[in-house]
C-alpha cells in the first residue's frame, strides 16, 4: 500500500469521530491499553505534557511545542483533528511524520488492528506514541481528543497537566452540564502531578480543586497570576487567555528538569506559526478582500470570534458558515451578527449539517443568505460578491475551515 491507499484503508475500516460522530466514541480505555501493550508501551518511555479543555487546547499545545523547540528540545506534538493532511496530527519540531512512517506502521500492525477493533483515533494515538519513542523526543505535547477521563491519550503520566477552560460541547458524550463536562476533563489530573487551569470559572473551579486535593496534585489557576506582555503571531484577542495558561505552565515545568527562559517563551509565542505550522486560528488567507477563517465551533468559541469580527475594520461582512449535525446550533446562531450576508454550506463530512436546514434555523434569528451544497461553492460566490474592503469570514466548524483551506490552496 502507498500512503493514500493506507489512509483510504484506515478511513474505511476504522470509525472516526470527526467524520461519523458518536458511533466512533469508546467509553473506556481498554482498547488503548491493549494497543499500547502490543506496541510495548511506548508512552512510558517519553516525557509528556497533557492538555485538555473545551477551547484553546490546540493553540496552547502549539505554543508550548514552539517554546520547547526554541529552548532546544526535540519536541513531539500530537493534536487533532487535522485540517488538510492526516500527518498534521503528529509532528516533531514542526515537521509532520513522513508518509513512509505512516505506511510502515500500518503495514506492521494491520493484523493487530483487526483483532482489537481500534477506532481511527486510537490508532493515531498509538502511532504518535510509537513514533515519538522511536525518534527519541525530549518531550511530547499531547492534546486530548475529546473529554479527558476516557480519552485515548489518558494513558500517560505527564510532567504537568493543563486544562484550558470548560464550556458546553459534545454534551451527548461528556454530559449536558458544565459541571459534568468539568468532571470528565478533570480525569487527566494525575497523582502528585501539577495541573494548570487556564480560567477560574465558578462552576468548575471547585471540581478541579477537589480532584487535585484527592490526588495530591498541586493546582494553579493561570488567570490569577500576572504575566509580561508578549507579541503573538496568532491575532485573535482570545489568545491572551491561552498565552497566560502557557506562561504559567512553562514557569512550573522550568522548576523541574526543563530549562525554559523568558526569552524562550517570548520567541516561542512570537514564532508559533513558523515553528509548528498551526492553521485555522483567526487566520488571514487573503487581504483584498480580507478573508479570515477560524475553527471555533461552540458557543464560547463563536462568542470570541464575533467580538473579533466587530473589532476588524471592514465595509460589508460576508459569512461563509457551516456546522455539524450533532451540535446544539440555536445558541450559536443567536450570537451571530445580523448585519451580514450569509453563505450557508455543508462541510464535507458525514456529520455535516445540511445547508438548507441551517439556513432555515438561521432565519429565525434574522440571519439572511443563501444555502450552498459545499464550502467550495459558498466560497466562490462570497468572493465574487465581495469588494476590496469587505470581510469574508469562514467558520462554524473545523471542517468548514478544512474545506476552505483545501479549495483556496488549489
Amino acid at each position: 500500500m502507498n500512503y493514500q491507499q493506507t489512509l483510504d484503508y484506515l478511513f474505511s475500516q476504522l470509525p472516526m469521530y470527526q467524520r461519523v460522530g458518536k458511533i466512533a466514541y469508546k467509553a473506556d480505555l481498554n482498547n488503548t491499553i491493549e494497543l499500547c501493550r502490543i506496541l510495548k508501551n511506548p508512552q512510558l518511555s517519553i516525557k509528556t505534557i497533557h492538555i485538555a479543555g473545551t477551547n484553546g487546547k490546540g493553540s496552547v499545545s502549539h505554543m508550548l511545542a514552539s517554546i520547547f523547540q526554541e529552548a532546544g528540545y526535540k519536541t513531539g506534538l500530537y493534536t487533532s483533528p487535522h485540517l488538510i493532511d492526516f500527518r498534521e496530527r503528529i509532528k516533531i519540531n514542526g515537521n509532520p511524520i513522513s508518509k513512509k512512517e505512516v505506511v510502515s506502521f500500518v503495514r506492521s500492525y494491520k493484523t493487530e488492528f483487526k483483532k482489537i477493533h481500534l477506532s481511527f483515533f486510537e490508532w493515531s494515538v498509538g502511532l504518535a506514541f510509537y513514533y515519538f519513542k522511536k525518534q527519541k523526543v525530549d518531550i511530547a505535547i499531547i492534546e486530548v481528543g475529546l473529554g479527558g477521563r476516557l480519552d485515548s491519550t489518558n494513558v500517560i503520566t505527564p510532567e504537568i497537566s493543563v486544562i484550558t477552560n470548560i464550556s458546553l460541547d459534545h454534551q451527548a458524550l461528556l454530559g449536558n452540564t458544565i459541571k459534568k463536562i468539568a468532571q470528565e476533563k478533570a480525569g487527566i489530573i494525575k497523582k502528585n502531578i501539577p495541573v494548570v487551569i487556564g480560567e477560574t470559572q465558578r462552576n468548575t473551579a471547585p471540581i478541579f480543586t477537589k480532584t487535585a486535593q484527592q490526588k495530591n496534585a498541586p493546582i494553579f489557576f493561570a488567570d490569577q497570576f500576572s504575566i509580561p506582555k508578549f507579541h503573538c503571531e496568532l491575532k485573535g484577542l482570545y489568545q491572551q487567555k491561552n498565552i497566560r495558561t502557557v506562561y504559567k505552565t512553562c514557569k512550573i515545568v522550568s522548576k523541574k528538569r526543563w530549562v525554559i527562559s523568558e526569552k524562550h517563551i517570548d520567541l516561542g509565542i512570537r514564532n508559533v506559526i513558523k515553528n509548528t505550522g498551526l492553521q485555522g486560528r483567526w487566520q488571514t488567507i487573503n487581504t483584498s478582500p480580507l478573508i479570515i477563517c477560524d475553527t471555533a465551533h461552540n458557543r464560547a468559541g463563536i462568542k470570541e470570534v464575533v467580538k473579533q469580527i466587530r473589532l476588524t475594520p471592514h465595509r460589508n461582512l460576508h459569512m461563509v458558515f457551516g456546522m455539524v449535525n450533532d451540535k446544539d446550533i440555536l445558541p450559536i446562531l443567536k450570537l451571530l451578527p445580523k448585519k451580514a450576508h450569509y453563505y450557508f454550506c455543508k462541510p464535507s463530512v458525514l456529520r455535516g449539517l445540511e445547508s438548507n436546514i441551517l439556513k432555515h434555523e438561521a432565519e429565525k434569528f434574522n440571519l439572511k443568505g443563501e444555502a450552498f451544497v459545499s464550502v467550495e461553492e459558498a466560497t466562490k460566490i462570497a468572493i465574487k460578491k465581495s469588494k476590496a474592503n469587505d470581510l469574508i469570514f469562514m467558520g462554524g466548524s473545523t471542517f468548514v475551515v478544512a474545506d476552505a483551506l483545501i479549495f483556496l490552496k488549489k
